[in-house]
């Protein structure tokens, strides 16, 4: 009978126990979230298309006196295809990226403009007088005779002026959030650098002849060209979206404002000026730029951290 008892009871215990677990919550297994991790060394391309502009002052001046005959101010676009590779490091602090990057691009970006310095257009008569003054252009010399009849205006200068932006680079910081782990806004801006070349063609006409007598000038074309590259430094700033594509591999939209401050040049040229004297020909150009580039990242380090 205790034996009856004694098993009545243990079997009665081993069904509450269950009974009071069932009642009990289960408790999960911890989860694994994949966290991506920005720190580290990356290396990538990009291509893209600039929109730039030139700002430039276009002058014609009297070698002689040193005094200004003609001037002009144009802007003109430099448009084109660039490409081109990068290089950085980022450090991730919680959901902050902070960086620095180089770049160096090929640049298909050139543009040009024109100004013309005006001839004397004066319709002379046997009655007009007859003296340097009289005849000369704005920026040349004519040519006057005896009488009227003989007097030639001093015709027009014309300057060509073509830039092209060869090569740039950058030298920047970054600074940005992560809006979700693998995908990252930031701000950029730094140091810019890059070579413009210019090249100067100015077209013009010397009337050679004996001034004071009734003969025929003889015109003689004139081409003179001035060519130089110069290496600038300026500043950029922009913003830019980067996320995961795949694995280390990440891919970006960017853009950037270049201003790479101001190149300038004479040409002297064998146009004879009113004076007697010859033309020098000098310009001053402001260079902006507007860059949008997409490319590619490759990141060294592992792209996710686990965390439980």
């Amino acid at each position: 009978m205790k034996r009856t008892v004694f098993g009545i009871a243990s079997i009665a215990s081993i069904l509450a126990t269950g009974a009071l677990a069932a009642d009990l919550p289960v408790k999960a297994p911890p989860l694994s979230v994949a966290v991506y991790n920005w720190t580290g060394f990356y290396v990538g391309g990009n291509i893209g298309y600039s929109w730039g502009r030139s700002s430039t002052n276009l002058a014609f001046d009297d070698s002689t006196t040193g005094l200004p005959l003609f001037a002009t101010a144009n802007k003109f676009n430099m448009d084109g295809v660039i490409g081109g590779g990068q290089i950085g490091y980022n450090w991730q602090r919680n959901k902050w990226v902070f960086g620095l990057e180089a770049d160096i691009q090929g640049s298909g970006q050139k543009g040009g403009t024109s100004a013309v310095c005006p001839g004397n257009t004066t319709v002379f008569t046997r009655a007009s007088p007859t003296n340097a003054a009289a005849v000369a252009g704005t920026c040349s010399g004519g040519f006057f005779g005896d009488t009227g009849d003989f007097n030639v205006g001093g015709l027009p200068v014309t300057d060509v002026l073509s830039q092209k932006l060869e090569w740039f680079g950058t030298l920047r910081g970054r600074i940005g959030p992560t809006i979700t782990p693998t995908f990252l806004i930031y701000a950029t801006g730094g140091l810019a650098f890059g070579e413009i070349k210019t090249t100067d063609t100015v077209f013009g006409v010397n009337l050679v002849g004996v001034n004071g007598t009734n003969s025929i000038p003889v015109a003689t074309a004139i081409t003179a060209t001035g060519s130089n590259s110069t290496t600038n430094v300026g500043w950029t700033i922009g913003a830019g979206i980067e996320g995961v594509l795949s694995g280390n591999w990440t891919g970006k939209l960017e853009y950037l404002y270049i201003d790479f401050g101001n190149v300038s040049g004479t040409v002297l040229t064998p146009i004879v000026s009113p004076s007697g004297g010859f033309v020098i020909k000098a310009y001053n150009s402001h260079i902006t730029d507007n860059i949008l580039r997409v490319g590619v990242n490759y990141h060294f380090a592992g792209p996710v951290v686990a965390k439980y």
